[in-house]
């Protein structure tokens, strides 16, 4: 308990005295001298405001910040402090207010003078254009200068000059574009999904199979058929269907922008999309898996309707004002029947079934080395420049994509020509050797084809994308320290699937050497690293752990791909077809597969030899020496 000073009392009454007085100068801030007197005349508390005893100012400050007249008990000193905190929230809340009050009035009065500036300039805008029609000395200006950029332009040449101009120009598309023109130049054409890497021609092919189709008899394609293309990435559209490029949309006369004239008669405007300008040609979709799924929805029931409608809750169809062609567009629809192209670099799991399920498919195929270095020729052809043998290796080293291909020649066909003031005649390794050392590009990594044995090494196949790629696996293995307590390890990289098939190949593998494996330590590493996504890799991983186990050499010059089931059967995986064209990339002879795939092999001149198995004792006959 702390003793109080004979100082104390009259320092705590002066703090009193001068919050009063503060209650007060702010009440005279909010209302005034006169209004303050008013409202305290009406509340009673004049005299009690004009006293010089503090309880009956206090009494009066009650009365005016709480409105109250009713107050009649003139507050002891004691009780003075507690009744100043409650006034001081009192009329902080007042405050408050005010404020408040005030910054609303100040936006209001903002907002009236805006609307009326801009009243004032439509009228002025009004009567302008009835006077002088809508063009204005800028208008006119901007006219001209569009004008002005449509007679220049870049002068030369563009990509769009090195494309290929026939489908016998594509280069390593054969069997796709066979197929693309069977589903396509045809009286009854379908709707089409077109697979592939980038850079490998899908929407050039989809571009002249549209030009073939026109030309066959009976065609179902005008000579001038629209081709439409459009980028599924890129397409944005709003549900509530304010916008829509690719379908179509309406604009309501009040909030969402139709045409003035419309608007002024409350008529919704109806816009077409994309999917009408294609009505009786191609509509080609690039990237199609990357669409919006509600939007890939509503463009499906188009493909079955082959007609867009439209609907507002302002079309009013008993309106005479309604133009002809608003009211056709709501009442019939839009016509959008064409033929679907999407293409994709997804692979077919990744699509929507139900798309899927209204298009037939074609793959195209990824580029070899050697296909590239033709596309790079055919560029130099049409620049007019040759390429030497050296330069177009390495373009083949460096990319498997086309289209890179054709930016690596113009990159070096641009360098020479900067170097030597006029066109160039040749390109050199060393011209492109400079190009792909400032683009900073790395080497197409692929694993070739080994010759001789060796011992616990086998060659697998995987799919990345729609590239097939050669994954080299090893196995080690090794007498327990302590007997019956081995222990296997697998590169966690490669992922939980792989992992199993470990041990699905360590169970088949007792089954068949009936040996004890616990004695072992058995270590099983997928070279390089990497994601093995499903469990193809079972029948490689048991080879080079058989291998390793046995001390028997396997060859080098064979892949292999299958999952492996516990009592040795091999069974079927998905992506053989890429997966021997990797094979042959990879210049390997000799692929074995499940012999459930049988039916999913591509037919190929040029590739490795198929062998095709079905328990794993058979694909130990061929690959083990």
């Amino acid at each position: 308990m702390t003793l109080e000073t004979k100082g104390d009392k009259p320092k705590r009454g002066l703090v009193i005295d001068r919050k009063v007085q503060a209650l007060h100068d702010i009440l005279l801030q909010i209302y005034g001298p006169e209004r303050l007197v008013l409202k305290a005349g009406k509340l009673h508390a004049l005299q009690d405001l004009r006293s010089e005893q503090l309880g009956r100012r206090v009494l009066a400050l009650q009365k005016i910040i709480l409105d109250d007249p009713s107050l009649t008990v003139v507050p002891e000193r004691p009780q003075i402090t507690r009744i100043l905190h409650r006034l001081e929230e009192e009329l902080s809340d007042i405050l408050a207010r005010r404020s408040l009050e005030e910054e609303l009035e100040k936006r209001i009065g903002e907002r009236m003078q805006d609307r009326h500036e801009e009243y004032v300039r439509d009228i002025r805008a009004q009567l302008l254009k009835e006077e002088t029609g809508p063009e204005t000395p800028e208008t006119l200006k901007k006219l001209a200068r569009l004008i002005k950029l449509d007679e220049g332009g870049l002068k030369g040449g563009s990509l769009a000059d090195l494309r290929p101009k026939a489908l016998n120009e594509v280069v390593g598309q054969e069997e796709a574009i066979q197929s693309l023109l069977a589903k396509l130049v045809t009286p009854f054409p379908q709707h089409i999904l077109l697979y592939g890497p980038p850079g490998v021609g899908k929407t050039t092919v989809a571009r002249l199979a549209l030009k073939a189709a026109c030309a066959i008899e009976f065609s179902p394609f005008a000579e001038e058929a629209p081709f439409v293309e459009v980028d599924g990435s890129t397409l944005r559209w709003d549900p509530r269907e304010v916008t829509n490029p690719l379908l179509g949309s309406v604009h309501d006369p009040i909030y969402q922008g139709a045409r003035r004239d419309l608007a002024e008669g409350g008529i919704p405007e109806p816009k077409t999309g994309l999917v009408t300008d294609a009505h009786g040609g191609v509509l080609f979709v690039d990237e199609i898996g990357e669409m919006d799924p509600i939007l890939q929805n509503k463009l499906l029931k188009v493909l079955e309707d082959k007609r867009v409608s439209f609907d507002s809750p302002y079309y009013d169809p008993q309106d005479p004002n309604v133009p002809q062609y608003v009211r056709k567009l709501f009442e019939d629809g839009a016509p959008a029947n064409f033929v679907l192209i999407g293409a994709t670099t997804r692979s077919p799991e990744d699509l929507s079934p139900a798309l899927r399920s209204r298009c037939v498919e074609v793959y195209f195929d990824p580029l070899t080395p050697a296909q590239v270095e033709r596309i790079a020729e055919d560029t130099a052809k049409r620049l007019g420049v040759s390429i030497s043998s050296t330069a177009l290796e390495l373009i083949g080293r460096y990319t498997l994509d086309g289209r890179r291909a054709t930016a690596l020649v113009l990159d070096a066909y641009g360098l020479r020509h900067q170097s030597e003031g006029t066109k160039p005649t040749l390109l050199d390794a060393d011209d492109l050797r400079l190009v792909i050392a400032r683009a900073r590009l790395t080497q197409v990594k692929a694993e070739k084809a080994k010759t001789g044995v060796l011992v616990g090494r086998v060659s697998g196949l995987a799919v990345a994308g729609f590239i097939g790629t050669v994954l080299e696996i090893e196995a080690e293995v090794f007498p327990a320290h302590e007997k019956g307590r081995g222990q296997w390890r697998f590169n966690e990289t490669a992922g939980s699937m792989a992992r199993d098939s470990v041990f699905n190949a360590g169970a088949a593998l007792r089954r068949l050497l009936n040996r004890d494996l616990n004695d072992y330590d058995v270590h099983v590493n997928v070279v390089g690293g990497g994601n093995i996504d499903g469990p193809s890799a079972g029948l490689a991983i048991f080879l080079a752990i058989y291998s390793a186990l046995t001390g028997s050499p396997i060859r080098q010059d064979v892949a292999v791909t299958g999952e492996l089931a516990l009592s040795g059967m091999v069974k079927p995986v998905g992506g053989i077809p890429e997966k021997v064209l990797g094979a042959r990339q990879a210049g390997i002879p000799l692929v074995i597969v499940p012999k459930e795939n049988a039916a999913d092999l591509p037919i190929l001149s040029d590739g490795p030899k198929i062998l095709v198995v079905e328990r794993v004792e058979e694909a130990l006959k061929e690959v083990l020496i």
